[in-house]
């Protein structure tokens, strides 16, 4: 059963129809560990095609369909390791290259990765999001000491560090409406939450919300402003406020999911790559996402 944290109640009310039109459990997209245990960086496409790194062997890129049915769409150069995803509003992909302290593009219908970024500067460029504007803005964790970075990718070949010596920098998000930034960090449990200034940097940092156990991995906003986050070790997507509070939980099978994206027919379907399971889970939410909404 999904289980619904007390605050959500009132909004449960509201709404009424919420427990009737989505599903209470998750179920299974791809079959159990048809990917390695580094699965992660679930995006959907605008054909509603999900990609995620690591199908069938480490340095892929796999592309499932709405059957579950996957392939492996490409490889990347030797010694990458791809992790978070994203597709921009032309429907290039871009991939976090955790090994090879690299960002790549992939160009609309092709597949052969092209090095947008590279830098040894980064620890391990985990997840990114994208603004409308372009801009990349990538997390970037050393888990061996409990810090990370923030970065921001203006344009091909440029980096710039928007903030050091943060705790492990991980899920990340831009606000539907541009305004503004999301950061997690895994150990620490926190979200932080920035103004996006003009020429895409940032400011006005603020906690947005803080969990007392589990930790923190990927997010995405839905087109309410809502975020959903993957809690790791605890099995659940929990449903955040803008205002940071949080709205529900919905329960996994499995205990360690690492990131998830919006698709579906109505952009209400999110895919929940599963580290502990090989495989994507999926659960269903009351609005679609918020990258979905601007691309359909």
């Amino acid at each position: 059963m999904k289980y619904f944290h007390k605050s959500f109640l009132p909004v449960f009310l509201m709404l009424g129809c919420f427990c009737a039109a989505y599903a209470f459990q998750s179920s299974d997209l791809t079959s159990e560990f048809s990917f390695t245990e580094g699965i992660e960086g679930p995006a959907v496409s605008r054909d509603g095609m999900l990609f995620a790194v690591n199908y069938k062997e480490q340095g892929t890129i796999g592309r499932v369909n709405d059957k579950g049915e996957a392939e492996v769409y490409l490889h990347l150069p030797e010694g990458s390791i791809g992790n978070g995803i994203r597709f921009d509003k032309e429907q290039h992909m871009y991939i976090a290259d955790y090994a090879g302290h690299k960002v790549y593009r992939v160009q609309k219908d092709a597949r052969t990765p092209e090095l947008w970024v590279e830098s040894t500067e980064m620890n391990q460029p985990n997840d990114l999001a994208l603004a409308d504007s372009g801009v990349i803005y990538l997390s970037d964790p050393n888990w061996e000491d409990g810090t990370g970075n923030l970065w921001m990718v203006p344009e091909a070949g440029k980096l710039v560090l928007l903030e050091a010596n943060m705790g492990t920098t991980n899920g990340i998000e831009v606000s539907p409406e541009g305004k503004y930034l999301y950061v997690n960090e895994s150990v620490q449990r926190k979200v932080w939450k920035y103004k996006i200034l003009p020429d895409g940097t940032v400011s006005e940092k603020a906690l947005l919300i803080a969990f007392d156990d589990h930790g923190l991995d990927g997010m995405r906003c839905d087109k309410e402003g809502n975020l959903l986050i993957t809690r790791y070790g605890k099995g659940t997507v929990v449903m955040v406020s803008p205002a940071g509070k949080v709205l529900g939980e919905f329960t996994l099978k499995g205990k360690n999911p690492s990131n998830l994206a919006f698709g579906g027919k109505d952009g209400k379907t999110v895919y929940v790559t599963m580290a502990d399971r090989g495989c994507v889970e999926v659960i269903r939410v009351p609005n679609k996402g918020s990258y979905y909404s601007k691309i359909h």
